[in-house]
């Protein structure tokens, strides 16, 4: 009953692994052009997604949060920056040491925006300033549908990757960024409905990723995915993630410290800054490569990073919250 509790309460990351394993074992119905037509149903999906993020926003929160200008030159700076850098710096070893689309996946995590409700929620944990943080993940989010196509493009194309980044720019703006403009226009109506509803929005939400991640996969397994993998390099990917994530935490938090930002403004920093988005990110994958057999593999860095970075965060997140509760105590 012990291990059933946990799978009931971490039944998203069993069902990305379930989705995978599913892949592996009927290919033919998920891939593109199979039986299911999961491409146009996972499209609807995903606007339906980023129509509820939209109706989610909170416009008084956000204006709250606006006149921070460091802690969101911190955040945006170690999102859209500090982390492409790691590519600018280490792309060729990846390159030289991995299959092509792994490579190009840890590309594609470092490029990718923040988080939204995670960055907030371990934020809150942390008793950190939550203003802030709403403001930095959800302009993060935006700032990503722009930027996140153009630096694929700028590493990518390099890499002799053929892409577009304005078609995908545009592609991306019509799938992710209108749907979450219509659901911030149409909150004062359906606000309340959400709100009652709560958890089936959560379930619709996860259930799109989980749709998502095994047409990826079945479009991989008749590609040919597991004979170009072996343990030792999911080992490596599993390592390199780990690594990436204490690297960018330790880094936020010492440049937070040097800024002589407040206790509340470092843990904002800290929780902006290191997080990627797995929500957005598996629909922007979809738009940006398109058809590409490949895209499984390239997804694979953010499915690996996406439940390390909400286990590690949630641990700095209860040391926060301590902390700050010990220094009420002082006072």
């Amino acid at each position: 009953m012990h291990l059933w509790g946990k799978v009931k309460k971490e039944w998203f990351l069993v069902g990305m692994g379930a989705s995978i394993a599913l892949a592996t074992v009927s290919a033919d119905w998920g891939r593109a052009g199979g039986v299911l037509h999961l491409q146009q149903i996972t499209q609807a999906g995903i606007a339906l997604i980023f129509f509820l993020h939209g109706l989610a926003l909170s416009p008084s929160a956000i204006k709250a949060g606006v006149s921070n200008w460091r802690l969101h030159l911190c955040s945006q700076s170690a999102t859209f920056i500090i982390y492409p850098l790691l590519w600018v710096l280490f792309g060729k070893l990846f390159l030289h040491h991995m299959p092509t689309a792994l490579a190009f996946g840890f590309c594609y995590l470092f490029v990718l925006p923040s988080t939204i409700s995670s960055s907030v929620a371990m934020t809150s944990i942390g008793r950190g300033n939550v203003p802030g943080a709403i403001f930095n993940a959800s302009l993060s989010s935006v700032l990503g549908v722009f930027i996140t196509p153009l630096l694929v493009h700028l590493f990518m194309g390099l890499e002799g990757a053929n892409m577009d980044p304005l078609a995908s720019i545009l592609s991306i703006s019509k799938l992710l960024l209108l749907p979450m403009v219509a659901g911030q226009l149409l909150r004062p109506l359906l606000l309340r409905v959400t709100e009652r509803h709560k958890k089936l929005v959560h379930l619709v939400d996860r259930f799109v990723i989980l749709l998502i991640v095994y047409s990826a996969f079945c479009d991989s397994v008749v590609d040919g995915i597991w004979q170009k993998f072996s343990v030792g390099l999911l080992a490596a990917a599993l390592i390199l993630c780990a690594v990436v994530l204490v690297f960018m935490t330790s880094l936020i938090q010492q440049i937070a410290r040097r800024c002589r930002f407040d206790r509340e403004d470092e843990v904002a920093a800290v929780f902006c800054g290191t997080k990627k988005t797995l929500a957005a990110g598996v629909p922007m994958a979809q738009v940006i490569f398109g058809g590409d057999p490949a895209l499984g593999m390239i997804l694979l860095p953010i499915i690996l990073y996406h439940p390390m970075q909400i286990f590690y965060c949630a641990l700095l997140a209860n040391r926060y919250g301590r902390q700050a509760a010990e220094d009420v105590k002082k006072h």
